[in-house]
């Protein structure tokens, strides 16, 4: 039977912002690799039968993610987010949005602030994330285009792929 694992989705439109708790069951050391090394993030980053592509990974204050969505038939909408701050093994805190492949933000789609918090709790972790948004148009824009439900997906796929290397 798999544990009860928290996942909680708050959307507040007063300030712009979307608060998601998720626990996994896994390991600090895991679920931070997982969340900051391009090898696993392509695993399970992206709704299935989407995928996530890296191009560029430099985890480091000042560097960048940049990766393609693929859909099944090899379309790619790219994303970039810039890390702003890292604290290993605590949080990261990365600002970005949807780009071209050569990483130049398009100002005409969303774009976030997303805070990711890590704190373990008996043989689980819990990750804290808030996104804030530049304006409500731009949160609301990014819930249209199914953004909890894709996060739903992602998040099974991480438990998945966290419970490969925990067997």
């Amino acid at each position: 039977m798999k544990p009860a694992l928290a996942f909680d989705f708050i959307v507040n439109k007063e300030n712009n912002t979307i608060h998601i708790v998720r626990e996994f069951n896994a390991g600090l050391e895991l679920v931070w690799k997982a969340w900051t090394t391009a090898e696993l993030l392509d695993q399970w980053w992206g709704p299935k039968p989407w995928r996530a592509e890296t191009k560029i990974m430099d985890f480091r204050v000042g560097g960048f993610w940049l990766y393609a969505m693929v859909s099944p038939e090899g379309e790619k909408g790219w994303s970039k987010g810039n890390f702003v701050s890292i604290v290993e093994k605590k949080s990261f805190t990365l600002h970005g949005g949807f780009c071209d492949e050569d990483g130049n933000i398009n100002p005409e789609f969303p774009q976030n602030l997303w805070e990711n918090r890590f704190t373990p709790e008996d043989h689980k972790v819990r990750v804290n994330i808030l996104l804030t948004y530049d304006s409500l148009a731009d949160l609301e824009a990014e819930l249209e285009m199914g953004f909890k439900e894709g996060m739903t997906v992602d998040f099974e796929q991480l438990d998945e792929l966290l419970a490969g290397y925990t067997r």
